[in-house]
């Protein structure tokens, strides 16, 4: 089954049979479902929806069913053809529209794609919500328009350079200062919309840009997720070019890697540090990032005063945390950063628009900055049990063992430690565990990882 249905929208790979794969008539149900559940949302008479897409293969295809979809049900689509995610998130309530679909499967090879659901605010629907048009699409209850009730298609292809006018406008982003600092800077665009949008950011701060697989032609050079193993090509030419940093982006451009200037990973976890760091330093507020993240936020957000909160894995709990905290800045530890002066959703724009101005701002190398920040390593493990064992009642055990340390039961069981951390989270669709932990060395990380999956184990009895 290569066909994932979620409240946060539908995934899945291109071909083979409907209900198993996202073929054609899964994309039209759900697009159909979406838009039954906003003629009921909204109520009003006429609905207007942004649409937009990475450059994945599938991704005209799917847009065409879509946006024919939603024609077909009255509604006026906004059609902003290539986009990224950030961008169609801005341009819901520029266009005061009443939702919007990204077509994009973020991280995920090139034969996955995926629909993505906003709301009227141009942030992700919640959990009622989502359940809602899973429900609605299992009914099959469509009701479409009458010939001369058809939505009209409205095509608007400068939304990315209205993203970027939004992000020269920010308070805390200076476009003089990131020019004076004359930073030469490679970008993979892993051949999606980022190699678009970030070149042409960069450009217009007076960056000099060395381009790396930036053609959106949605063949896809290298597994697309921004992880070390998958970026030895940008690595090196960050040093053969002399360059002050590199920029790595995932397909729709809502995660955001950093290359040091020695080629070095400076980490996805630390993209959210150090945007925040500047931040902070102009503006007293709070952050939040999500459970499975990174201790250095917290330190980091200590350190200017304010105070970090934690909240469930998953962007929409992420905003509602930031919203309830007043965070100004959050985001996760993939590389995402959210910045509520311009929007509640992870925008890589933003991000190394900060991360320019910081860099300007501190001088010194990005592997200075690197070694500034508190020091920490991740594992990441999980692991397999039988489908028969009950894994709340194994996660209900390991919090009442640690029941002496700071615990947190809103996702999984999270035990913070002085010096380190665990987080337990189980699959929704395998009988797994996934092993978080955080320590002080890389060493440290692991043998915490297999300690506590030791313990797991004795406690299922396996």
């Amino acid at each position: 089954m290569t066909l994932i249905k979620s409240i946060s929208g539908i995934r899945g790979t291109i071909g083979g049979n409907p209900g198993d794969n996202l073929t054609p008539i899964d994309a039209v149900k759900f697009a159909a479902a979406y838009g039954i559940w906003l003629k009921d949302y909204s109520n009003k008479e006429k609905l207007k929806v942004v649409i937009g897409r990475d450059a994945r293969l599938s991704g005209e295809m799917i847009q065409n069913l879509v946006v024919s979809t939603l024609v077909g049900l009255g509604i006026d689509v906004i059609d902003l053809n290539l986009s990224t995610t950030p961008t169609v998130e801005i341009a819901v309530p520029l266009e005061e529209a009443d939702g919007g679909i990204i077509l994009t499967a973020s991280h995920n090879p090139k034969q996955w794609n995926a629909l993505k659901l906003l709301n009227e605010k141009g942030e992700f629907l919640d959990a009622a919500q989502g359940a809602k048009i899973l429900e609605i699409a299992e009914k099959e209850d469509f009701q479409f328009s009458e010939v001369d009730d058809l939505g009209e298609i409205i095509r608007n292809d400068s939304y990315i350079d209205i993203h970027i006018d939004e992000v020269l406008d920010l308070s805390l982003v200076d476009a003089d200062t990131i020019r004076k600092a004359k930073f030469k800077v490679v970008v993979d665009g892993v051949n999606s919309t980022g190699g678009i949008a970030i070149p042409k950011l960069l450009e217009e701060l007076g960056v000099e840009v060395v381009k790396l697989y930036c053609d959106p032609t949605g063949h896809f050079p290298h597994n697309p997720e921004p992880l070390k193993e998958h970026l030895g090509d940008i690595c090196a030419l960050v040093v053969e070019e002399k360059a002050d940093f590199g920029i790595v982006v995932d397909p729709d451009v809502d995660r955001l890697a950093f290359i040091d200037n020695k080629g070095e990973m400076f980490g996805e976890e630390y993209t959210l540090v150090a945007c925040a760091d500047y931040v902070l330093g102009k503006t007293k507020g709070n952050t939040v990032s999500n459970l499975s993240s990174s201790r250095a936020l917290r330190d980091i957000t200590q350190k200017h005063g304010g105070t970090y909160e934690a909240s469930a894995v998953g962007e929409v709990n992420v905003v509602t945390k930031m919203k309830a905290n007043n965070a100004i800045i959050g985001g996760e530890g993939n590389g995402g950063i959210i910045y509520p002066e311009s929007h509640y959703g992870r925008d890589s724009l933003v991000g190394t628009a900060l991360f320019l101005m910081l860099m300007a701002e501190k001088g010194g190398t990005v592997a200075e900055l690197k070694a500034s920040y508190p020091s920490y390593f991740m594992s990441k493990k999980k692991i397999q049990l039988t489908p028969e064992l009950d894994v709340d009642a194994i996660l209900k055990a390991m919090a009442e063992k640690y029941q002496n340390e700071e615990i947190s039961t809103i996702d999984g069981v999270k035990i913070d430690f002085a010096d380190n951390w665990v987080h337990l989270r189980k699959s929704n669709t395998e009988p797994i565990i996934r092993i978080y932990t955080e320590a002080a060395s890389q060493q440290a990380a692991d043998e915490l990882a297999d300690r506590i999956i030791g313990e797991i184990k004795r406690v299922a009895g396996i």
